[in-house]
């Protein structure tokens, strides 16, 4: 991702020195890892009137750009139950961590790899002394989905699931919640696959389009009917990992690819 906005900027700085060709926009946000909450606006304003729009993320381990993503939800919930002793007054207690348990497995049975979503409760927590029964608990899911129809059933199911009451005495409730769109690739986005491609071919490289499971803000752009191109920046792998790479030697090539396909389309 640095090494992605480090190529912006000298892309930008090289088409200001010998005269921008059209009108552009170079966009730094800095919220895009929860779901740009602050940034989502200014990205929709600015790509609403836009021509192209080029997101900087990684270029895939073999080299090629993203044509599809999918969307995410990150959905934080509490559950609450009711305190008390656990040995000498138990019965009279209702459990928070067990009707969060149960929810646990209720949305990890939502997960449909031959539809392509999968739900993960990748944060919990909860009670508050070994002795005692937990009078709350909350939980943090995180939600993929490939198509914006898919979208709305399965975060309908999920919220569902994270407010409803488990047993009597126990409550949910959604604390919070962010969202990206999935990246849905139309005729518009391809062409513009096609413009990159056949620069590259002429820079020496070989680009295709592939799927990826992650989520970028490039899927709001593509929403709105832009045309979009992800993973332009220079090729890595391994994200959100100690052993993330980059190549290095991919930073030229990639941000003369860019600069000519703007170029390119500038030209009509």
């Amino acid at each position: 991702m640095k090494a992605g906005l480090v190529m912006n900027a000298f892309v930008l700085a090289a088409l200001r020195r010998f005269g921008p060709p059209c009108p552009m926009t170079g966009l730094f946000t800095s919220d895009e890892e929860i779901a740009s909450p602050s940034s989502r606006p200014v990205i929709e304003a600015e790509a609403t009137n836009a021509r192209a729009v080029f997101n900087s993320e990684p270029g895939r381990p073999s080299g090629n750009l993203v044509s599809r993503r999918k969307g995410a939800a990150f959905i934080q919930f509490e559950v609450t139950g009711r305190a008390a002793h656990s040995g000498a007054a138990h019965a009279q207690g209702v459990s928070a961590i067990e009707a969060l348990a149960r929810k646990i497995t209720r949305l990890h049975r939502l997960t449909d790899y031959d539809l392509g979503t999968t739900i993960n409760v990748g944060l919990m927590r909860g009670g508050d002394a070994v002795n005692m029964v937990a009078p709350r608990a909350t939980a943090s899911v995180d939600i993929r989905f490939p198509t914006l129809n898919i979208m709305e059933k399965v975060l309908g199911e999920v919220r569902e699931i994270c407010r409803c009451c488990e047993f009597e005495g126990s409550e949910g409730r959604i604390l919070a919640e962010g969202q990206f769109l999935p990246l849905e690739q139309d005729e518009r986005s391809r062409e513009l696959l096609e413009r990159y491609g056949q620069v590259a071919a002429g820079l020496g490289f070989a680009v295709a389009g592939e799927a990826t499971g992650g989520s970028a803000d490039s899927g709001f752009t593509a929403a709105l009917g832009t045309p979009t191109l992800c993973a332009t920046g220079p090729v890595g792998g391994n994200a959100h990992r100690e052993d993330e790479w980059c190549r290095i030697d991919t930073i030229v090539p990639r941000a003369q690819a860019l600069s000519l396909t703007i170029l390119d389309i500038a030209s009509g």
